[in-house]
């Protein structure tokens, strides 16, 4: 009777364990998940605002006091640097690999000065640039990427319709560029 019972219970744990798994991993498969979503918003290494319906690539803007653009990136050949700055009351970014999983994030008040300098690459870039750094990048936060591709959600408060102009304005000239020094 026990060894009934512990096959019973072996077999449902092995059950409900497949179906986790197969279900984290559908996103993977079907081409569905945030990153394929992102890079079909356009080219590498640019901000694209994301409109309160949703766009071919199947991403909107959800919260109607927030306007969100994102970016689809490749740090394989070079590092990626994130600027942004303008008058807005709150802003807050979010960089993800290929895999979304969170790598790095936060807001204008964990910032210098309340704007945007985030250099992102490979260990082996930001070792190089470490050694030698760029006047450019005093201020910068360089985060490590594992993987080479990923994306970055960059979100800007606009709690009224006053607000709404400098959120557009601050989202469309923020830089998702690949760094070369001296540029």
């Amino acid at each position: 009777m026990l060894r009934i019972l512990f096959a019973i219970l072996t077999g449902l744990f092995g059950a409900a364990l497949l179906h986790l798994v197969i279900i984290l991993s559908l996103p993977h498969f079907t081409g569905r998940d945030a990153a394929t979503r992102v890079a079909a918003e356009g080219d590498l290494n640019n901000f694209y605002l994301l409109g309160e319906q949703y766009d071919e690539a199947g991403l909107a803007n959800g919260d109607p006091f927030l306007r969100t653009a994102v970016c689809s990136f490749d740090v394989e050949d070079a590092p990626v640097h994130f600027t942004a700055k303008g008058n807005v009351p709150f802003w807050s970014i979010a960089i993800y690999d290929s895999a979304s999983n969170e790598v790095f994030s936060m807001n204008d008040r964990t910032s210098v000065g309340g704007a945007l300098d985030v250099l992102a690459g490979g260990p082996i870039q930001l070792t190089d640039l470490r050694k030698n750094l760029p006047k450019e990048l005093d201020q910068a936060i360089l985060v490590e990427m594992a993987r080479p591709d990923g994306y970055a959600v960059l979100r800007t408060l606009a709690p009224q319709a006053s607000f709404d102009e400098a959120a557009r304005n601050f989202l469309t000239e923020a830089g998702c560029e690949q760094f070369t020094p001296g540029n």
